[in-house]
């Protein structure tokens, strides 16, 4: 399936900064008619409000708890095109202290979080052959040992955005984003350097939605990996 923003409604997780601010002011760009900014703190879309006026509504958001997650879908009623953008990543290796714990924490956000946006917004999504746009990283189709617990909670979400693809086809237009390092504050939280900005992701988004496909490798490190990978990712996941 094949979707256009334009005069669209969308709801960006994460919308207060990076890739999730980007992807907010690419979609107005080309023409959404409003975009809901889901964020653990509204004070913090004061920007992005200033500048759009009633195009952006701030909305709260909790991933960690489908009755909140229910309560801002229910709120957000009229949503076309869900990008869920928030997460979180913890420097951690498979022999830490802590990889139970921090790989709890970053399954709950990153994981269960999708599912409870999916379940949430799956009515109107359907109703209105929608779309939901997953940012998945590089980080689900390769591991790195300092952040193996975000790696396997990156590649859990890959694993269930498939599944929602097979779940919707024919309903909704489902989108997995596999970025490389984006030149972004958590990029820099993670000692990661990058020339890409967000702004590179959010409109590769809005032509993969366009041309309703799949897997989505942004920037050019992340085409080198998803080139290798492209010929199981067609023959066996999109088959």
């Amino acid at each position: 399936m094949t979707f256009n923003i334009a005069g669209k409604v969308a709801l960006v997780t994460g919308a207060n900064r990076g890739i999730g601010k980007a992807i907010v002011e690419s979609f107005l760009a080309h023409g959404a008619a409003k975009v809901y900014l889901a964020v653990r703190d509204i004070s913090s879309t004061a920007e992005l409000e200033a500048k759009y006026q009633d195009k952006v509504q701030p909305v709260a958001l909790d991933l960690s708890s489908q009755q909140a997650v229910s309560a801002m879908a229910e709120q957000a009623a009229d949503v076309d095109v869900v990008v869920n953008n928030a997460g979180v990543a913890i420097q951690t290796s498979p022999l830490a202290d802590n990889i139970e714990q921090s790989l709890q924490l970053q399954m709950d956000v990153n994981v269960y979080g999708l599912i409870r946006i999916a379940k949430a917004f799956a009515p109107q999504l359907e109703a209105r052959n929608g779309a939901l746009v997953q940012l998945n990283s590089v980080a689900s189709l390769r591991t790195n040992p300092a952040y193996a617990a975000y790696c396997t909670s990156k590649a859990a979400s890959y694993a269930i955005t498939q599944g929602l693809r097979k779940e919707w086809l024919d309903k909704v237009t489902v989108v997995s984003v596999h970025p490389g390092p984006i030149a972004t504050d958590m990029a820099v939280d993670l000692g990661l350097k990058s020339d890409n900005g967000p702004e590179l992701v959010a409109e590769e988004i809005v032509t993969a939605m366009a041309a309703g496909q799949f897997h989505l490798y942004p920037d050019d490190f992340a085409r080198k990996l998803g080139s290798a990978y492209q010929s199981y990712a067609t023959s066996v996941v999109e088959a």
